[in-house]
């Protein structure tokens, strides 16, 4: 589907078998009960005791648009405000039933509490936001008809997008994708922006794959965010392209989650758009007169920058969240009414460039075909940061993962107007 609202153009339509709503997060499995904080990686990357002594997002609302969220999780407990159900006439329950289990790890991520076992549990990077549940329906992998898939999207999801940002929601998480956009899509996300909201979506798991465009992560003014793992490099799964904005932690991730055990670990670009909502929650409360654009100025101002030099790159986008630093040092927060991504203009569809995958900031391809390591990283001011974090400067030139002897593939290339 074409229309004027999509902002970046699709290479190609692929003739594979549709999947329907793209979950786009892996399948998670099950972490063992002990020690839950210890296994909790990406929390001690981003500095996150130093970070909760500044703020833990208390005040501020972000809303989950997923398969519900189990408010009676342990971790979730008094987390989790009156939402909507979008999916009564498919699914039984309301906004608190979780279908697959996704949403309430996506609402885990971002605003676990950690009181599960006295205060042995999981804890979201946020863990003073509350989470607005807005449950959509989705495929269950049986699908088969793409069109159909991305039509009941692109009915939905506006419609989600919408009562979020009527209901207050500062920050939009949608950890979900479709295959085609919509003018309706696009209309929703203006919408939740012109109310003052942000919206941050995954770009999807196929980039080792079809690395076909997802949306919203692909709609004019979303912040499409890709995952990287604990080594600082891209995740291979995590899609590339323009639409890539930022990029956070999204391998091994532990996390409140649906289900007997009440933790689990997954890996995919959901958690790592799950972490990116968080982080912009503890900037707000920190700063509750901040428009959203100045909110998103600030993880601009304090991102880990692709380390080749460019201001960004398809594989990172502008780069690594530091929320810490957001914190800490944010910089000058800009004009209330200008955005800092000039993404919010349509683009016309124009045939991509064709160039082989990571030529802009890949490592270089080893002989034996697997991944390059990591370039030395610049140093690193740690002691602004705190934990960890200095180290996710070194996120660039390591982040595209290449296959040896790969022949030149099609690469979107159309930028923001």
């Amino acid at each position: 589907m074409r229309t004027s609202s999509i902002r970046r153009s699709r290479a190609r339509v692929t003739a594979s078998a549709a999947l329907g709503m793209l979950l786009v997060g892996i399948a998670s499995v099950p972490a063992h009960a002990d020690s839950i904080r210890a296994k909790q990686w990406h929390l001690d990357a981003m500095g996150a005791e130093e970070i909760w002594q500044l703020s833990t997002g208390k005040g501020v609302t972000v809303a989950v648009l997923d398969t519900g969220v189990d408010k009676d999780n342990p971790d979730l407990r008094g987390q989790v405000l009156k939402g909507k159900d979008l999916a009564a006439d498919q699914e039984s329950g309301d906004e608190y039933t979780d279908y697959t289990g996704h949403g309430t790890s996506m609402a885990g991520l971002i605003a676990g509490s950690g009181r599960r076992d006295g205060g042995n549990g999981a804890f979201g990077l946020a863990p003073g936001a509350k989470i607005l549940p807005i449950r959509v329906p989705g495929a269950r992998g049986g699908e088969t008809n793409q069109a159909q898939a991305d039509k009941d999207f692109n009915r939905f999801m506006p419609e989600a997008i919408r009562y979020a940002a009527d209901a207050g929601a500062k920050v939009i998480n949608i950890s979900k994708g479709a295959q085609a956009g919509s003018q309706q899509l696009t209309d929703a996300v203006k919408y939740a922006l012109d109310k003052g909201a942000l919206v941050f979506a995954a770009v999807g798991n196929t980039g080792d794959k079809s690395n076909d465009l997802e949306y919203p992560a692909a709609t004019p003014g979303v912040v499409g965010v890709g995952a990287v793992d604990k080594k600082l490099t891209r995740v291979p799964t995590s899609q590339y392209g323009p639409q890539v904005d930022v990029v956070a932690p999204g391998k091994d991730v532990v996390h409140a989650c649906h289900g007997a055990t009440g933790v689990c670990e997954s890996s995919g670009t959901s958690d790592a758009t799950a972490l990116a909502s968080a982080a912009a929650a503890l900037l707000w409360a920190k700063h509750p007169d901040w428009t959203n654009n100045q909110v998103l100025k600030v993880m601009l101002n304090t991102i880990a920058a692709p380390t080749e030099g460019g201001k960004r790159s398809d594989y990172i986008g502008y780069g690594a969240i530091r929320p810490l630093r957001t914190l800490k040092t944010p910089g000058d927060p800009g004009p209330a009414d200008v955005r800092p991504i000039d993404d919010l203009k349509a683009v016309a569809t124009e045939a991509p460039a064709t160039e082989a995958p990571g030529t802009a900031s890949a490592a270089p391809t080893p002989a034996d075909g697997k991944t390059g390591a990591p370039a030395p990283a610049p140093q690193a001011a740690t002691t602004d940061d705190g934990g960890n974090t200095g180290l996710w400067i070194g996120l660039g030139i390591g982040a595209a993962v290449l296959i040896a002897g790969a022949v030149a593939v099609s690469v979107l290339r159309s930028r923001r107007s």
